[in-house]
């Protein structure tokens, strides 16, 4: 073909419209191209250009596209070297371009926005705003507000930004897209009743807009807390029923705080609204799991699956973690092995084996597991740890040290494998060896206050080092002041050290915080030893009540026979 049939105009690409890097496309032919004949220079700098760009030379290519764009003055060359030079991270280049661009295409609102939004970038506010003001009168129904926050981001003079915004929403003052950028940028200047007062203004525009209701919840949470939040929710959905948007935000509130029995109607409220919707039953299904009403959060899961829920392999997992609630051990096993690959199918692989341990098939277990391929070496410890869990729970502690050790040999500063190793070794009375993993996991992670809580626990408990006890579990409280294991540990150690008035303020934070059997036991010996005798008996019969079968109670018991 002779060049001078070609069409030039093969570059119509898109540019990005913020102030980030565009992906850079490969050039398609417009419908209609702009005929113009093609000299030997023209060609040579198109051709260098796109084949510097696709051998990753980027700026060579905005070189030859900025010197192209210059001889040939062409909006769509242009609009090219502007986005080759953002790739390049050029910025002033890109900015030169972007000019060009925009003079070549003054009603462009492509244009009208990169430009702007270098200008911002580089700091250059003043000379920002003309071209924002052209481009906002190029949008329909305010649009160019709901993208303004976007390009303003990583300005770091918010007020700034927010003067410049205010400034260019007054000249829009019935459209409530301008009243809910000022919000933004308010909030972003951290003037939070600066951005209340804008989106209430907005929505008195735009009642029942639920975009600006959500950005108002947000902004509340963080000045006024979950109270203040819930009951705007409940207003507004009173005054706006239909609000979808709204009633979800609302009941995924409800259930962070524990509120799960009006979560919980409020997502129903949404599967009646939205009966085809599957992540709506998907949300219920999750709530009522919350509140152990295995029943009603298999029936939703379920139908959030016959709907085509996105994520199907987390649905199929809950599914089995729902029929293991229920003891339903071959149906969890038939819901986990149906997984498809993805996130949730490694970790329904060791969920099969840990089933299989319910089931009494330990050796099917460890070959399952056996043939599992991890990714990496997270996974790697995590099967490891799940193999020693399944050989704990069959009480077969030294193959658990044995399983641990092995790995240990190829991950030798795996955090999790040394704790587990050091619970095994104390299992086994090896406690050099479990000092030895702890001290080092220490080292490691010195912030990893289980580490101090049980080395601190075994030496009260299994060695006259009871003042070293106390220094190691005042560093764990330290770290984790509110655990009960960590209070029950310190709580114990003071106990060995006959301190029991300062042992019974412990051991009682900890069993409010979790009344668990092995606490119960604690606290009572301590009541005991303190005088408090019909107390401590109290606790223990309680607590064998609940847990008939747990051996400290019935150890103390028979001990100390109440």
């Amino acid at each position: 073909m002779n060049a001078k049939h070609l069409r030039y105009a093969l570059l119509a690409v898109s540019v990005s419209a913020c102030a980030q890097s565009p992906v850079l496309e490969t050039p398609v032919v417009p419908t209609q191209p702009a005929a113009q004949e093609l000299t030997a220079q023209v060609l040579y700098q198109y051709l260098l250009g796109e084949i510097a760009a696709q051998r990753g030379d980027l700026r060579l290519s905005a070189e030859a596209y900025t010197d192209l764009a210059a001889r040939t003055r062409d909006a769509r060359v242009a609009r090219r070297a502007t986005e080759v030079a953002l790739y390049a991270r050029q910025p002033q280049v890109a900015l030169k371009n972007a000019e060009l661009w925009r003079e070549l295409e003054p009603e462009s609102p492509k244009a009208l926005q990169t430009l702007a939004s270098l200008l911002v970038g580089s700091g250059r506010m003043a000379e920002a705003k003309p071209h924002l003001q052209a481009w906002i009168r190029t949008g329909k129904g305010g649009e160019v507000f709901m993208q303004m926050h976007a390009l303003f981001l990583k300005q770091k003079d918010k007020q700034a930004v927010l003067d410049l915004v205010e400034e260019l929403a007054a000249a829009y003052p019935n459209a409530p897209e301008a009243r809910f950028a000022v919000a933004q940028a308010a909030w972003q200047a951290g003037q939070g009743k600066r951005a209340l007062a804008a989106l209430d203004q907005a929505l008195r525009q735009k009642p029942g807009w639920e975009t600006a209701a959500l950005y108002k919840a947000q902004v509340l949470q963080s000045t006024d807390g979950d109270a203040t939040v819930l009951a705007y929710f409940k207003d507004f959905l009173s005054a706006q029923p239909g609000a979808r948007e709204v009633r979800l935000a609302y009941a995924k509130h409800l259930a962070r705080i524990g509120n799960l029995v009006e979560a919980r109607e409020q997502f129903e409220q949404l599967t009646r609204e939205m009966p085809d919707n599957p992540e709506a039953h998907f949300a219920v299904g999750l709530v009522a799991m919350q509140g152990n009403d295995t029943s009603s959060a298999r029936a939703s899961m379920l139908k959030a699956l016959e709907l085509g829920h996105r994520e199907e392999g987390q649905v199929r997992f809950y599914l089995g973690q729902l029929a293991e609630a229920d003891k339903q051990f071959d149906e969890a096993l038939t819901w986990y092995r149906s997984i498809p690959p993805g996130r949730q199918q490694f970790d329904a692989q060791l969920r099969v084996a840990m089933v299989l341990g319910k089931l009494g098939r330990l050796d099917e277990a460890r070959a399952w597991l056996a043939e599992l391929k991890p990714s990496g070496e997270a996974d790697r410890s995590r099967l490891v740890q799940t193999e020693a869990l399944l050989l704990r729970e069959a009480k077969r502690y030294e193959a658990v040290y044995d399983v641990l050790s092995k790995a240990l040999e190829s991950m030798p500063d795996t955090p999790e494998l040394l704790y587990d190793r050091a619970m095994a070794a104390e299992k086994l009375n090896r406690l050099e060896v479990m000092e030895k993993d702890l001290r080092r996991l220490i080292q490691i992670k010195p912030d990893y206050a289980h580490a101090y809580n049980a080395l601190g626990y075994t030496l009260a408990d299994r060695t006259p080092r009871v003042r070293e006890a106390l220094e190691l579990l005042e560093k764990a409280l330290k770290l984790e002041p509110e655990d009960p294991f960590i209070l029950d540990s310190m709580g114990w150690a003071l106990f060995k050290a006959k301190r029991y008035d300062e042992a019974v303020v412990y051991l009682r934070r900890a069993f409010a915080g979790r009344p668990d059997p092995e606490i119960a036991a604690h606290l009572g010996e301590a009541l005991w030893m303190k005088g408090d005798r019909e107390e401590a008996r109290g606790i223990w019969r309680s607590g064998l009540q609940q847990h008939p079968d747990n051996e400290a109670l019935r150890e103390v018991m028979s001990r100390l026979k109440p």
